[in-house]
């Protein structure tokens, strides 16, 4: 990004390949993903973008159908959009999205991911949340 290029961050990434935070539990490291939530569709990059592109598209053109005169909407979408902008534009500049996040539960290790994928999660799980909450307007 034009940031780190301008700035000239040193890069710094260990050989073994991941950062521990907390051992045995969360680390940091670097995977590029060419597909969607736990690698489906993986190798389709492109169709992801495009796929995202029309995602917000819609979503801005349907805004006035979407109930997002409620804070909790608003919350929602926020984080669905800036997460589906977060992984467009890891496709557009590198050609995949990249992962970094890791959690290992015991024995599991939780499919890697990224801050972008957590607000999309985060954001559906809300605005499902508020719409079964949310009164029916009488007709």
């Amino acid at each position: 990004m034009w940031i780190s290029a301008t700035l000239n961050f040193p890069t710094y990434w260990p050989e073994e390949g991941a950062i521990t935070v907390v051992n045995g539990f969360f680390y940091l490291v670097h995977v590029g993903n060419t597909g969607a939530a736990w690698s489906l569709f993986t190798g389709k990059s492109g169709f992801l973008a495009l796929l995202a592109a029309i995602t917000l598209l819609g979503i801005y053109y349907g805004r006035h159908h979407l109930g997002l005169r409620a804070k909790q909407a608003q919350l929602a979408f926020g984080l669905l959009c800036g997460g589906i902008v977060g992984n467009f534009t890891d496709r557009l500049m590198h050609g995949h999205v990249i992962d970094f996040l890791d959690f290992h539960f015991g024995s599991y290790i939780y499919p890697t991911f990224n801050i972008a994928d957590a607000g999309i999660c985060v954001g559906v799980l809300l605005y499902l949340w508020h719409s079964c909450r949310a009164p029916v307007p009488s007709a």
